[in-house]
């Protein structure tokens, strides 16, 4: 047998296996979780390539907001109000429909009508007057029972949720089902199945048009693709808040199953709903693919408008009403494939918008065997040719069988609104490449153990990966580079240390160490070296990374936020609880192999070096976790930071500022905002020698946070006010010690 042919059947081989594997996970048999990744990926690509633009102006969201929060009192709000802006969707508004992403689940007793009635009851039982007034009033404090009689108005959908968990409680009560187990049989073995609720009230429920539950059906990345459109609970399928707002705002009195069946492509289309010939197709698991619209979509508006009817009845006349809220600490925040911060109401009113669009996707009820026949196909294909190929011509091939692979997923889902998963296929073409390429890699297997030898001590393995793809790039020569760095230190470590043994110090040590080094990595970064509790890091070498500033302090706010967690896990191990400080800062830095001839070490040094370490040992004295040095901060515009003071350190005569970080600006908490505008107006008068503003602020400040930071201010102006700076003072405060 010539060689030619060994190597064809080791290449076939290897892809029938890739087949084998691919076709088995495909049955259940095993699981692959790549593939399921690529397919979400995939999936949610498409999703945000083809999201629907524009205001979508037939879904109102009424929004529980700040604005309202601040006008009508804290939620919840007394039912009074609910019922006033009930009132005033269909007395003043005309609204086609209402629907509540919200639970009704525990009387109103906020009028105190309870306590006049045990009055009446008891000690006030013989008072006639009393009790002619108590009845005289009990219509406008009966909160229930005016939000009931202002559900009657129109047609208003409550909300409710369902609790899978084992023993889950049951509150209130359900509406009527739409289907008894008797009427789907087997169609409805794969639902869902509901342990417990949390219902409406009776009366509520009795006079509103209809409930639906607001349950989401995350997949095992926390992101929300689909809904449920049915979940089981005992002999009832219920169904979902959006199909009952559908329903009551165009007027329909049922709602039918769709069950097609039989032979030929009947037997490919999905099960579905039938709402007046809008149909909403669902899986096997009475899920429904959601058609996200962009954020921005719906116009919401504030509760409190519609409660004192000061909102245009143009922006409500006729529009189908979801009533949420978007207020911090209310907001149900949800992970979509458009968005990581999607409000929950927004999924209900882009499912409401795809019921009517009919742009609701759907997967055939063949997939499994359409997803194992294109995958074996392409694998025999691609699996024969590639062997007899050389590497440009199979790379141009597997590209075209890609391409083919994507672009009849992608006509599909535009033209049919089908939905087929493209991880397994893509896996069967992208994987035959691979292993027909594999030769190649075993081939400069060498050079890759060369950089594993030179590298492998410092960085990752996965970059030793990217690294050994171009091998002659990459050497212990010492060069000059713009990198960034990290020290970090445990606070207090030798009393720590006095109260352990040294078997339970050092096994302390490994735990904290090796925690803190694995985010490093997973950052990029290079570990330089432990100096006991100590780490160094370092990032933009060996691998160039144009990122190295904001990977470095990300690093940095991620080993502070993993100790919270840490922390409680060292308590249980009865070691102490630890607190670090780390100095962070950027600039031209030698980086090389260094050493004697004795020992060398791939190491950094730089005066922007000493100084992250000057910043480390700084946190200290502002009882700060993180101080990072102005070269870091320009290389991070999208990491908010707040200026802590400049400083000369020992050893540098040109001052230099040193910062805060506080976290990404895109998602940065309202009160790390306020405490950086208070601090750095406070800096501000206290450069200016306003000393009494300076101090009033940060005392202020100091008694909502206390923090070493102010109180270290704050002993300076007790100092300047002793001891006036000079009229040429810079403003510069200098370290004399390390």
């Amino acid at each position: 047998m010539t060689l030619r042919s060994r190597r064809f059947i080791g290449q076939f081989t290897l892809s029938a296996l890739l087949i084998i594997f691919l076709t088995l996970h495909l049955t259940g048999l095993i699981h692959l979780g790549f593939v399921d990744i690529l397919d979400n990926a995939m999936y949610d690509l498409k999703v945000r390539a083809t999201t629907a633009q524009g205001v979508d102006d037939r879904v109102v969201i009424i929004d529980i907001d700040d604005k309202s929060l601040q006008l009508e009192g804290r939620w919840p709000w007394p039912r009074e109000k609910l019922a006033r802006m009930q009132n005033n969707l269909f007395d003043q508004y005309g609204v086609a429909a209402v629907g509540y992403d919200i639970v009704f689940s525990e009387p109103d007793t906020s009028s105190g009508l309870p306590v006049l009635e045990a009055l009446a009851a008891n000690d006030l039982s013989d008072q006639p007057v009393f009790l002619q007034i108590l009845e005289q009033l009990r219509p406008s404090l009966d909160y229930d029972q005016l939000m009931a009689d202002s559900l009657a108005k129109g047609s208003s959908v409550l909300g409710y949720y369902f609790n899978v968990n084992e023993g889950a409680e049951r509150i209130a009560t359900l509406p009527t089902p739409l289907f008894t187990h008797e009427q789907l049989g087997a169609l409805g073995s794969g639902f869902l199945q509901a342990q417990g609720y949390g219902g409406a009230l009776p009366g509520l429920l009795e006079k509103a048009t209809g409930a639906g539950f607001y349950n989401s059906l995350p997949d095992n990345d926390g992101v929300i693709r689909r809904m449920p459109v049915m979940i089981s609970y005992q002999n009832g399928y219920y169904v979902s808040l959006p199909i009952i707002l559908a329903e009551a705002a165009m007027g329909v009195k049922e709602i039918r199953l769709v069950n097609p069946g039989g032979d030929g492509f009947n037997r490919f289309l999905p099960h579905a709903l039938d709402i007046e010939g809008l149909k909403v197709p669902f899986d096997e698991q009475g899920g429904v693919l959601v058609p996200y619209r962009a954020q921005g979509s719906y116009r919401y508006i504030s509760a409190t408008d519609v409660i004192s009817g000061q909102e245009p009845a143009s922006h409500l006349e006729g529009r189908v009403v979801l009533v949420g809220t978007t207020a911090p600490g209310l907001a149900d925040i949800r992970v979509t494939p458009v968005s990581e911060v999607f409000p929950g109401v927004e999924i209900h009113a882009s499912m409401i918008s795809g019921i009517l669009d009919q742009n609701l996707k759907w997967q055939p009820r063949e997939i499994t065997t359409m997803s194992v026949i294109s995958v074996i196909i392409l694998g025999l294909i691609i699996g024969t040719m590639l062997p007899m190929t050389t590497p440009l011509i199979a790379a141009i091939s597997t590209l075209a069988f890609l391409f083919l692979v994507i672009g009849l997923d992608i006509w599909a889902w535009n033209t049919l609104n089908m939905d087929f998963p493209l991880g397994a296929p893509m896996v069967s073409v992208l994987g035959m490449f691979v292993v027909n390429m594999s030769y190649g890699f075993f081939i400069e297997s060498r050079a890759k153990g060369q950089i594993t030898k030179l590298f492998g001590q410092y960085v990752p393995k996965e970059l030793v990966e990217e690294m050994s793809r171009d091998p002659d790039r990459y050497n212990l020569k010492g060069e000059s580079r713009e990198m960034s760095v990290l020290f970090s230190d445990i606070r207090d470590f030798t009393s720590i240390s006095e109260g352990l043994s040294a078997s339970a110090l050092a096994e302390m040590l490994n735990f904290y160490l090796s925690s803190m080094t694995r985010i490093v990595q997973q950052r990029r970064g290079t570990i330089d070296k432990y100096i006991g509790d100590a780490i160094m890091a370092f990032w933009g070498a060996p691998i160039p990374d144009k990122n190295h500033a904001r990977d470095a302090i990300m690093a940095a706010m991620q080993m502070q936020s993993d100790l919270n967690e840490l922390n409680p896990q060292m308590k249980l191990k009865g070691w102490p609880e630890i607190k670090i400080g780390i100095g962070v800062n950027s600039g031209k830095m030698s980086v090389g192999n260094m050493g004697s001839e004795f020992r060398m070490a791939y190491t950094v040094m730089a005066d922007a070096v000493n100084l992250a370490s000057r910043l480390e040992s700084l946190t200290k004295q502002y009882g700060l976790g993180i101080l990072v040095g102005e070269e870091s901060v320009a290389h991070c515009p999208d990491i908010e930071f707040m200026k802590v003071d400049v400083v000369r350190v020992k050893g540098k005569v040109q001052p230099v500022t040193i910062y805060e970080p506080l976290g990404l600006k895109e998602g940065i908490d309202i009160t790390a905002i306020k405490r950086k505008q208070d601090f750095e107006q406070a800096c501000n008068a206290f450069q200016l020698y306003d000393f009494d503003v300076a101090e009033d602020i940060l005392r202020k400040a100091n008694k909502r946070n206390p923090s070493k930071l102010y109180e270290v201010y704050l002993d300076r102006i007790a100092h300047f006010r002793e001891n006036p700076p000079p009229a040429d003072w810079d403003g510069v405060f200098t370290f004399t010690s390390k």
